[in-house]
């Protein structure tokens, strides 16, 4: 399983639109019901109840915390450089059962054009860094107030009988920063739970998917928000980088196609091709096995995002009229942007751990 947000980032029109305050108003509110369901999900309650809607009220308070900072910091820079632009569209999942974060995101559209470099790296990283640092904060607060080990056993009873958290089940993927903050900032007072457990914990959850998209959008490809700051920063030379990335994306997502291929090799069979494939395939496989036995367990959502940048966001980015060069602040603040990105970064993203053969759940 896997989730990927719709990408929050500053999508240019070409006629001006007039603004419908009832629409973002609409938009916001549905939104919030629909991350309010998911939040009660992640509770591991029953939505449809409406006397657990009160289980998932902090997840929707601090998921839409995220979103606001990161669109409002693109909002703020916009007008700042006195860019018109729209007020944020809210993006609810009404089927949060099916999407479990409850939302696709958020987007904010431009009404008139961004003439300067300077402009467009500071609408560009406004978002990213607002929201990046509303999700250290959750993430820390969350840390320091984590529940003891009894709070996860309420969630799932049958974990007592077992003894211990089993290891299988959706998985949160592992992001370096994330585990920093975990080692600095986690009480010995409360139990830090494994990461196939802590989406059960709001501020957890929500810190985890603010850096994880935070991440996603800092992809130096076409009109996310870190190609506005690579172009920014780098000029042409992000034709370059961008598909350096993109091509990135998609080795990595090919990991888990290639163990797949890897595993149906392994076994016997009176197919000449098969077999063929089996002396000249199978040994390469194994060696990637041996050297990297990470890259089998990446997410193959990278897959998806190398198609949907491709077709939908582009690679490139288009020409801004005004060369002028960043200033060293800017520079510096890029340069940032970059290790935020490094750090927020996620190999394996969100994935599923089956359980053992013949295991079945205590009633």
């Amino acid at each position: 399983m896997g989730y990927t947000p719709l990408p929050r980032s500053v999508i240019p029109v070409q006629r001006p639109v007039r603004q419908h305050l009832w629409v973002h108003a609409l938009l916001f509110g549905a939104t919030f019901f629909s991350v309010l369901l998911a939040g009660v999900q992640w509770m591991g309650k029953d939505p449809l109840e409406l006397s657990n809607l009160h289980y998932g009220v902090t997840y929707a308070v601090l998921i839409l915390c995220f979103l606001s900072a990161h669109e409002f910091g693109h909002y703020f820079a916009a007008r700042f450089h006195r860019v018109d632009v729209t007020l944020p569209y809210f993006l609810p999942v009404p089927l949060p059962f099916f999407f479990p974060f409850g939302t696709l995101g958020a987007v904010i559209r431009t009404r008139s054009p961004i003439l300067s470099r300077q402009a467009l790296f500071d609408i560009g990283i406004a978002g990213p860094l607002a929201g990046f640092v509303v999700s250290v904060v959750i993430l820390v607060i969350g840390f320091q107030t984590l529940p003891p080990q009894s709070y996860i056993y309420a969630v799932h009873p049958e974990y007592v009988q077992l003894g211990s958290i089993p290891p299988w089940g959706l998985h949160f993927g592992d992001i370096p920063l994330y585990h920093w903050l975990a080692a600095v900032f986690a009480t010995s007072s409360g139990f830090l739970p494994p990461m196939n457990e802590m989406y059960h914990y709001p501020f957890l959850c929500v810190g985890w998917f603010g850096l994880f998209v935070t991440m996603l959008n800092l992809l130096p490809l076409g009109q996310l928000d870190g190609g506005h700051i690579t172009y920014a920063l780098f000029g042409e030379a992000h034709r370059v980088i961008a598909r350096v990335v993109w091509w990135g994306l998609v080795l990595l997502g090919m990991g888990p196609v290639f163990g797949w291929v890897m595993g149906a090799l392994s076994g016997d069979s009176p197919n000449a091709v098969v077999q063929l494939l089996q002396q000249t395939l199978l040994p390469v496989l194994r060696g990637i096995e041996q050297i990297a036995p990470w890259y089998y367990r990446a997410w193959e959502g990278w897959l998806f995002w190398a198609v949907f940048t491709r077709l939908l966001i582009r690679l490139e980015h288009p020409p801004v009229p005004d060369p002028e060069p960043l200033t060293p602040g800017r520079r510096l603040l890029g340069w940032l942007a970059l290790g935020i990105f490094v750090v927020c970064f996620s190999y394996n993203g969100i994935y599923d751990v089956p359980p053992p053969p013949g295991f079945l759940p205590a009633p």
